[in-house]
């Protein structure tokens, strides 16, 4: 399938919701090497987090 250019340079809503959505596919990874602390304890927040909502939605 070609691309179609446009000369106005304004993207349709196909062309934004498509950009958006390979933006979202690009997931930072994390390393363990380069983490500080605070990373650390960010991610584990973030699991306890995760952990309790999985808990509240089960309950339901």
């Amino acid at each position: 399938m070609a691309r179609k250019e446009h000369t106005n340079g304004i993207m349709t809503k196909t062309e934004k919701i498509k950009e958006l959505m390979s933006l979202k596919r690009e997931d930072v990874e994390f390393s363990a090497l380069a983490a500080d602390k605070d990373d650390v304890e960010a991610l584990v927040r973030s699991e306890e987090a995760d952990t309790r909502q999985l808990r509240k939605m089960e309950s339901k």
